[in-house]
């Protein structure tokens, strides 16, 4: 790994220029290229306009502010798969202000965040884990004598580009759960003059969040993003369509109880809880802990953590999604966050649950309403 005490930046050094001088090979670079390539939804054919792009990137400034959160979004993004872009491109960034991992503390902390905002005014990437309290004005987060909500105004009044990471972020996470005494809103109802990419999880996939960056870097902008704000590369497809264990949801093949004798096979995991027919998120390609597994890998149902509200719409969380006629594969994230939105949960949560079991079933009773029809003629 590389870090930022090992191999200082030159004054107005190029990432390219960086990474040649702390001793990465052009190879182990295109290679990474590649992969950020493929992560983004092109394909390795995209790998050297990726380089281009990022080797001619200076030391971008990046200020990372956390409001009403628990810190799992940090400790998430920290363990981003190796060769990582979390060792090429976030500790090779200009961390200038992140509470959490940085030495300062006290006056000097908040001295070194006023300092980049003025300096970097119009330039810097602004990202935010945590909730924003608003009710008794916003009394229930404060740092340095000031409530998340003016720290956050502040920070992105002279943001180039906002990302919320997490779920906290999103929409307020468990803060916002009913009945919500803190009154937390996500970061989108209080930044109203910008777009906000939305990193969705509790906590998110460190890979989306630094693929997300690389994307900026790499094209000067924020990727297509579905209607909830969030990028489609990422979370384009619902964890159903793309689990290992779908072939076992079709089969009719169902965990019944954990630790039974089809939890020890691998089956489908719907009927104890999981949440992957109406979870839009790209856990079962990106994995997690430098692609060591992911929940529904580990045993465990999916609880829906990417999607908005998950709190209160997906408990409890080890409950069967409602069994009822399902949203088909060719339904978009979009549609389904636009009925969610209306207060249809029960109608599109579920996949369509008419599987090749419930098929046969069918067509036997079919067939023997048609051999009594025909004995009675």
């Amino acid at each position: 790994m590389f870090f930022p005490t090992q191999f200082p930046w030159a004054k107005d050094q190029t990432l390219g220029e960086h990474l040649e001088a702390s001793g990465v090979s052009r190879r182990d670079f295109l290679e990474f290229c590649g992969q950020m390539a493929v992560l983004l939804g092109l394909t390795e054919m995209a790998a050297p306009r990726v380089a281009a792009a990022l080797e001619g990137v200076k030391r971008p400034v990046v200020i990372w502010i956390q409001l009403q959160e628990c810190t799992g979004c940090v400790e998430s993004v920290l363990r981003s798969a190796d060769p990582s872009i979390g060792d090429l491109i976030l500790n090779l960034v200009s961390l200038d202000y992140s509470h959490t991992l940085m030495a300062a503390s006290g006056t000097a902390a908040e001295g070194a965040l006023a300092a980049s905002m003025k300096a970097n005014h119009g330039e810097y990437l602004l990202v935010v884990t945590g909730s924003v309290p608003l009710a008794e004005d916003g009394i229930y987060t404060t740092i340095a004598g000031r409530t998340a909500k003016e720290i956050l105004l502040e920070a992105a009044a002279g943001a180039k580009a906002v990302f919320g990471v997490g779920a906290c972020a999103h929409w307020g996470s468990v803060q916002a759960a009913k009945p919500n005494p803190t009154g937390a809103v996500g970061i989108a109802e209080v930044i109203k003059d910008k777009p906000v990419v939305h990193l969705t999880g509790c906590p998110p996939i460190a890979e989306t969040v630094t693929a997300t960056l690389v994307h900026y870097l790499t094209f000067g902008g924020i990727p297509e993003l579905d209607a909830d704000g969030r990028p489609m590369f990422a979370y384009g497809a619902r964890i159903h369509d793309q689990c290992p264990r779908r072939a076992n949801f079709d089969a009719g093949q169902y965990v019944e109880e954990f630790d039974d004798e089809a939890a020890r096979k691998g089956w489908c995991l719907y009927k104890v809880g999981c949440k992957g027919p109406a979870t839009f998120s790209p856990c079962p390609i990106f994995q997690w802990n430098m692609k060591t597994s992911w929940p529904i890998g580990a045993g465990h149902p999916c609880i829906g953590c990417t999607e908005r509200h998950f709190w209160d719409t997906m408990t409890p969380f080890y409950n069967r999604l409602p069994n009822v006629a399902g949203i088909g594969i060719e339904q978009t994230a979009d549609t389904i966050g636009a009925a969610l939105a209306v207060g249809a949960l029960a109608g599109v949560a579920a996949h369509a649950t008419a599987t090749t079991v419930h098929q046969i079933r069918s067509r036997k009773k079919a067939a023997a309403a048609e051999g009594a029809h025909d004995g009675q003629d």
